[in-house]
């Protein structure tokens, strides 16, 4: 619809130049395809054509969504120079009209990337109550999560929050532009994102996704709702769907180049590869990350520690952790630095890193928070040598990821726990724990971590022939009785995708390359 909309209306102004009404439907088109730069002139052009005509409020409107786009991107200067020439052009004229709060939302934003989060909110405010005046439900909408983050900013969470759930309701209700509709579902969830709040992030990502599914030309939105999506996708353990949902973003945010998304499309790309051992991959995806503008930081110094390159990986996080100030991103840095100086054996550093993440737990209230530090915690009693005190943080750690659904966290926990129940001469639970860890990583394909629990189990585990994991056994035989991909998805409740992702790689460890093969080399190995 949108990649339509924009050819046609591109063609009919080599024909003979559009005028306002079709201006700016060709730069709505042209900004929600990703094609930047043709969304600026569109809009310049009909600034210039309202302005032109006398049309001062609406040549204003023009240049606050060309002004939109730029600040959105990060190009403060030309976003603030469109700014102030529609406010001069209202000035001039003495013109009261809802283009005044539309303005001061811009101004407000501004203030916002330049870190002055009170400005902002000031701003926002002037916004809303020009909007609320006008009763224009975009602006009002906009305002109020603008409003909501700076609170959020500015430690007042609950208000902040609140906020952002009552703009949303103009977004339900469709009360605003397809424009502002993916803004606002994007920054509301990084809001979420930024909070830990998992369960808000969950319900506003099935939304965006559910609106982009609608209008599937989309680019700029459509891309970020992928990565939200494979980014949940991970945590619930679907980590083949996140494969292939990570990849339909990197394309996604391919053309046009210079789409800021990209470089968090490359960096989940990179972490998923560095879970399932797959370094080289990772390492590549990190270093397109960092060259897309987002910092590899944590990942890569989590892939240098998995690589066995310690002293590498303690340098980055300790200067990883050194520069960040606030307390999100210090959150997110404090658990893998945990991890990493604890192998290093600096059990003192790790405690004071442990206590200041169960801080700021407590701060933020959220439970995907308060998990990740009871793990903290717990993985430092132990290094202590306080088993007990250890088990008693790492299983509300457990719990936790459970109620999550995060699989792979919560085996992490357990291996752990498997080390506390060992510390205390409990072997025979160690073991459980540590098989039950085990099924988990052979079912995701958490390579490293596989290695791991070999490493660290007292009982032989016979190989699988050809290396299959338990999970890629379990359809190999499923396959060797006859049954369709769509058939074996349905009794493992799994998407047929993933099933095909398995059959592949199944192909590819035993040697083969039809179903009649695989299935003879299941009766060989007598894996049915």
């Amino acid at each position: 619809m949108w990649a339509d909309a924009r050819a046609q209306l591109a063609d009919a102004d080599r024909a003979s130049p559009l005028e306002c009404d079709d201006l700016e439907r060709w730069a709505v088109a042209a900004y929600l395809v990703g094609a930047d730069e043709e969304c600026v002139e569109a809009w310049a052009r009909a600034h210039q054509t309202c302005a032109q005509a006398g049309d001062v409020a609406r040549a204003a409107r023009c240049a606050f969504w060309l002004s939109f786009g730029l600040l959105n991107k990060g190009d403060l200067a030309r976003g603030i120079g469109w700014v102030d020439r529609a406010q001069r052009l209202l000035d001039d004229g003495d013109v009261d009209c809802v283009e005044q709060g539309y303005l001061r939302y811009s101004v407000a934003l501004r203030s916002v990337f330049e870190g002055d989060a009170a400005a902002g909110h000031a701003g926002f405010m002037q916004a809303a109550e020009i909007g609320e005046r006008y009763g224009s439900a975009e602006l009002v909408a906009l305002a109020r999560v603008g409003q909501g983050r700076c609170l959020i900013y500015l430690g007042e969470v609950s208000e902040g929050v609140g906020l952002l759930d009552e703009a949303m309701v103009a977004v339900t209700a469709h009360e605003v532009s397809p424009i502002a509709v993916g803004d606002l579902y994007c920054t509301v969830i990084e809001a979420c994102e930024e909070l830990f709040d998992l369960r808000r992030a969950q319900a506003w990502t099935a939304a965006l996704s559910h609106w982009c599914d609608t209008q599937p030309e989309l680019v700029l939105y459509r891309g970020q709702c992928l990565i939200h999506r494979a980014e949940i996708m991970q945590l619930h353990g679907a980590w083949a769907d996140a494969v292939e949902e990570v990849q339909r973003a990197c394309e996604r945010l391919a053309q046009p180049p210079g789409q800021g998304a990209a470089g968090a499309a490359f960096y989940l790309r990179a972490e998923l590869h560095r879970l399932r051992g797959e370094f080289a991959s990772a390492e590549e995806a990190y270093r397109n990350a960092n060259r897309l503008g987002r910092d590899p930081q944590p990942g890569l110094a989590q892939l240098r520690f998995a690589q066995g390159q310690r002293d590498a990986a303690l340098a980055s996080i300790r200067r990883v952790l050194g520069e960040a100030a606030d307390p999100s991103t210090r959150a997110r840095v404090l658990g893998p630095y945990v991890e990493i100086v604890l192998a290093s054996g600096d059990v003192a550093a790790a405690r004071i890193a442990a206590d200041e993440l169960v801080e700021i737990a407590a701060t933020f209230g959220a439970p995907l928070l308060r998990t990740s530090s009871a793990l903290a915690a717990g993985a430092v009693s132990l290094a202590e040598g306080d088993a007990r005190a250890a088990l008693a943080m790492l299983r509300v750690a457990w719990t936790g990821w459970r109620e999550l659904e995060a699989p792979y966290e919560a085996a992490r926990v357990r291996v752990l726990i498997a080390l506390g129940c060992r510390a205390l001469g409990d072997e025979d639970s160690a073991e459980m724990e540590l098989d039950a860890a085990r099924v988990v990583f052979e079912q995701l394909g958490a390579t490293p971590d596989l290695a791991r629990i070999g490493e660290l189990s007292r009982l032989a585990v016979s190989a699988a022939p050809g290396g299959l994991t338990t999970r890629e056994r379990q359809i190999l035989a499923l396959v060797a009785t006859g049954k369709t991909n769509r058939t074996i998805a349905g009794e493992l409740v799994i998407s047929e995708k993933t099933v095909a992702s398995h059959v592949s790689h199944i192909f590819i460890k035993i040697e083969v390359s039809s179903r009649a093969a695989a299935t003879a080399y299941a009766y060989e190995h007598q894996l049915i």
